[in-house]
């Protein structure tokens, strides 16, 4: 029975491999298709043609400075904002609390479209004109919630006895945020920086409707595939895929490398208890 489970288990994370998996190789092969169509089927041959007009493709290279400038932005707005949310909604309590909480999260559940039309109508408003700084406000008004659930998760696991013993000591509110607090959430700010930076990378309803005239990744391939879209898109996503990949070894290197020196560490306690 034990056996049986554990099949089942294996096979059903094989299965939940290949459907994450496939997509991604048909993509990436299509890159390398002599075919003017994204696909690989039919394959006509090999080719790096299309790596050759993505490098000519200069409106494409700047949807891609536009698409990374907006992340950033994103990225630097919305964690210290979804922090600040967090550390609010968990010093408080009663109803008080559920009531800020859901209207803190309250934008996760709001369309896109809504949140890039009402983003534009509200800074008309005080004649602020549509352009990339829009999209930035337009996709911080959601994306600050998911960093306010991570590090609201995060603080769960906080000992508020810490923060009241270091203020009998005499440290100062600024001193405990910045070496008690702040460590602490550092893991939680990082998936946060994290899931902003994809989350507005592949954001297109918010951005479609406040961008102005500028560019993004995903606006581009839209108004690609409503004029006819070649494989060029694919090669640009083959060579973002491998960016990632190269980041995801370099982190994972560096997680084994650091787990490996604090076991030794621990090791080399344990022997100096012992003796």
């Amino acid at each position: 029975m034990q056996n049986s489970r554990k099949l089942i288990g294996h096979l059903y994370m094989a299965i939940f491999l290949i459907y994450l998996l496939v997509p991604l190789a048909v993509m990436s092969g299509a890159a390398f298709n002599a075919s003017k169509l994204p696909t690989i089927i039919p394959w006509k041959g090999l080719t790096d043609q299309w790596f050759i007009a993505l490098y000519n493709d200069n409106r494409i290279w700047g949807a891609l400075a536009n698409t990374l400038f907006v992340a950033l932005a994103v990225v630097i707005i919305a964690v210290p904002v979804g922090a600040a949310g967090a550390i609010l909604v968990n010093s408080i309590s009663g109803r008080i609390r559920a009531v800020l909480y859901g209207m803190m999260v309250a934008p996760i559940l709001v369309p896109g479209v809504v949140i890039g039309i009402s983003t534009l109508l509200f800074w008309n408003q005080f004649s602020v004109p549509s352009g990339l700084h829009l999209s930035v406000l337009g996709q911080v008004s959601y994306i600050a919630s998911f960093v306010m659930l991570l590090v609201l998760a995060r603080l769960q696991s906080f000992d508020q006895g810490l923060e009241e013993a270091a203020l009998d000591l005499g440290a100062s509110h600024a001193q405990v945020m910045r070496r008690i607090l702040l460590p602490h959430l550092y893991p939680a700010l990082g998936a946060g920086a994290a899931i902003s930076f994809f989350q507005s990378i592949e954001n297109f309803n918010v951005t479609l409707f406040t961008r102005g005239g500028a560019d993004t990744l995903t606006v581009y391939v839209f108004s690609k595939v409503r004029s006819g879209i070649t494989p060029t898109i694919n090669a640009l996503a083959f060579l973002m895929i491998m960016v990632t990949i190269v980041f995801a070894i370099i982190y994972e290197t560096r997680r084994r490398r650091n787990a490996a020196i604090e076991a030794s560490r621990e090791a080399e306690a344990r022997r100096a208890e012992e003796s």
